[in-house]
């Protein structure tokens, strides 16, 4: 593997380069009208994204009164599977930021609690899977975020190391990672988690287009 002269940027995929909240929250309400039961909006949905699909299905049969079983976990993962590119989208400014690290020579990963098939297919159906040398989704290794090691796993995969890195992410998991790997992480506030997120974070981004400042800034005052 090769020694990582160059910045490794880790990146987060739902809420960070991608709104996948519509697919995400369509094939949560057939699963929940498959069960008789009230459906979520969209809103309703990103907050209960960024643990993993079972996560998500749990939290959503809990807000109903109900436990979600392994059944409803199998449904939603295999309608998922087959829907989640249908009204996703990159966030604005994604392609031509990605373009920019790439120039500047960074070395890109995507690090996310999203299977790793799932993942990597969203991204070469929006057009950028070609950018990230290293894809750790939730079933990539032992763990998972908000564990460090999963990030750090991710970065090894893409030949960085944790002295030039930076982490971006939407949700607290992806900052309590970055914190544990000693990586600085910087919040996608355009994503969804909640504002106070950003407390916990190394620096606070708007809208995608800042993050090489940021995170140049990071890597350089390390």
């Amino acid at each position: 593997m090769l020694s990582a002269p160059f910045p490794t940027l880790l990146l987060d995929l739902d809420g960070t380069l991608v709104d996948s909240v519509p697919d995400l929250a369509a094939a949560l309400n057939r699963l929940m009208a498959a069960r008789d039961l009230a459906p979520f909006s969209a809103a309703d949905t990103a907050r209960m994204v960024g643990d993993g699909i079972a996560a998500l299905v749990g939290r959503a049969f809990a807000a109903r009164g109900q436990a979600a079983d392994a059944a409803a976990i199998a449904a939603y993962s295999a309608d998922y599977g087959a829907s989640y590119a249908v009204a996703s989208r990159l966030y604005p400014g994604v392609t031509e930021t990605l373009a920019q690290f790439d120039a500047e020579g960074w070395r890109l990963a995507v690090c996310t609690n999203k299977p790793e098939a799932t993942a990597r297919k969203l991204l070469e159906s929006l057009g950028i899977g070609s950018r990230f040398a290293a894809v750790g989704g939730g079933d990539s290794f032992p763990v998972r975020k908000p564990e460090p090691a999963h990030l750090l796993a991710t970065l090894a995969a893409a030949g960085g190391t944790a002295a030039r890195a930076v982490m971006v992410g939407d949700h607290a998991n992806d900052l309590a990672a970055a914190h544990g790997a000693r990586i600085p992480g910087i919040f996608a506030a355009w994503g969804y988690g909640a504002p106070e997120t950003g407390q916990a974070a190394s620096a606070v981004a708007h809208r995608f287009a800042e993050l090489p400042g940021l995170a140049g800034g990071l890597v350089g005052g390390r």
